[in-house]
């Protein structure tokens, strides 16, 4: 294998600029999630139900999932491609006991101006500050509900929350911001907790994003009318504290956000369901199993970890990576029939596996 030096072209951003990798519809490869293990210590009824992931379920192996040199290696070649954004996700990645080291390699890559991770952070207290140290810039929480009884149920009867709410005052003490926190809104489950979260988060910093129920993977039993739609969330909101649009952060950016017109902070809205963005969608996801998929909704994937193991340089590797993004044309979203049955039994990647 050999990398790219500091002085690669990739750290001039007009280069980078010029040679971005676009897909079929013109959407430039900007975002890399990597999946570090497809294990987590919750169970979650809409990711990993208990019935399903059980004592006896064979996950991954050490051998079947690739290595942190061999997760460096697709993060080096991708960010020669204009990736600059790339996200650490599992299952829950905290579970890696070597994370701070690839936090530490990943960090370094010329190009990579944006390094998160996505938790329960249910093991982060302790950890903040290592990976902080290691170049880490920020972590998003997923926290489905502040209500103990809720909030168990959706973690499968997992969760501690205190144990979360301490990981997060370590993140935000070790600089890892801004935080944000991500709620999964489930008609029926937890939506009668959301503003109670709200209130609990408006004037820390943190950003709170509600996200529609999502048709991710085939075990969730996902239907239509177990959404709440964005806009009734907002509407709910609005009754309780007047809030603003505000305008993207970035090309790309999967929230809308608004701001509370009183300055306590802003949240977003992801709506993948009722108001999709398939057109700006710029993240590819590399499986724990070095499968890069390039949907969150995709029925198939490439594989990787083949090639690599079999001695592909950069160069090949990078080849690989063009002619993915090159024939890409997903457009799952836009494309989603929440009427039409057969269009949801097609078999999805699941989300424990790519990370959401």
């Amino acid at each position: 294998m050999h990398g790219m030096t500091s002085h690669s072209k990739a750290d001039d951003p007009i280069s980078r600029e010029s040679t971005r990798t676009l897909d079929a519809l013109d959407r430039p490869l900007h975002d890399l999630r990597i999946s570090l293990l497809d294990r987590c210590n919750f169970r979650c009824p809409y990711c990993m139900p208990e019935t399903e992931f059980h004592a006896d379920y064979e996950f991954l192996t050490r051998a079947q999932r690739l290595t942190h040199d061999e997760m460096l290696m697709v993060a080096r070649v991708a960010s020669g491609l204009g990736v600059s954004k790339i996200r650490l996700t599992g299952g829950e990645p905290l579970l890696d006991k070597k994370l701070p080291e690839l936090v530490k390699g990943l960090s370094g890559l010329p190009g990579v101006d944006d390094l998160a991770l996505t938790t329960n952070a249910t093991l982060l207290a302790p950890l903040a500050g290592a990976l902080a140290d290691a170049g880490l810039h920020r972590v998003t929480i997923s926290l489905d509900s502040l209500d103990e009884d809720v909030f168990r149920t959706m973690s499968g009867g997992r969760g501690n929350l205190t144990t979360v709410l301490a990981g997060i005052e370590a993140a935000e003490k070790a600089g890892l911001s801004p935080i944000k926190i991500n709620v999964v809104v489930e008609r029926g489950v937890n939506d009668h907790t959301v503003l109670d979260l709200l209130e609990h988060f408006r004037g820390s910093g943190h950003i709170v994003r509600l996200i529609e129920f999502m048709d991710v993977g085939n075990r969730n039993g996902w239907r239509m009318e177990q959404v709440v739609p964005s806009r009734e969330l907002l509407e709910r909101v609005q009754e309780r504290w007047p809030v603003t649009p505000v305008g993207r952060n970035y090309p790309g950016e999967v929230a809308r956000r608004y701001a509370y017109v009183d300055g306590a902070g802003e949240i977003g809205f992801i709506s993948s369901v009722t108001e999709a963005f398939c057109g700006s969608c710029s993240r590819a996801r590399l499986s724990a199993d070095g499968v890069l998929y390039t949907c969150l909704f995709a029925t198939q994937g490439t594989d990787l970890r083949e090639p690599i193991r079999n001695g592909a340089d950069d160069d090949e590797l990078g080849d690989i990576l063009s002619r993915i993004w090159l024939q890409r044309a997903d457009r799952y979203s836009e494309l989603r029939r929440p009427d039409v049955a057969e269009h949801h039994a097609l078999s999805k990647v699941e989300m424990y596996r790519i990370g959401g």
